[in-house]
């Protein structure tokens, strides 16, 4: 990988779900907050609290590099794609 693509640091806390972390569930959604600039990476399924988990910006991405296509995602957007390979689609959230 070429210089890191994120403004934010590699090790910024994102949140995301153990089905993507323990099971390998594919990341389908991506948000950056408005309020306070976090990220979330998601199935685009509905999630429980409990299955929340924080884990570092650097992770996300040596789980799926595609995810660096949305180094640039405005404050308050999001990007799905349908499946994994599928082009992401940002739209305001």
């Amino acid at each position: 990988m070429k210089a890191w693509p994120f403004e934010d640091p590699e090790n910024v806390a994102t949140l995301t779900v153990g089905k993507i972390v323990k099971w390998g569930a594919a990341i389908l959604m991506v948000c950056h907050d408005a309020e306070d600039g976090s990220w979330q990476f998601l199935t685009g399924e509905p999630s429980d609290m409990e299955d929340a988990m924080l884990v570092a910006l650097k992770e996300i991405v040596a789980r799926d590099s595609s995810v660096i296509e949305l180094a640039d995602l405005p404050l308050g957007w999001c990007a799905s794609r349908k499946h994994p390979g599928a082009p992401w689609e940002r739209h305001l959230s």
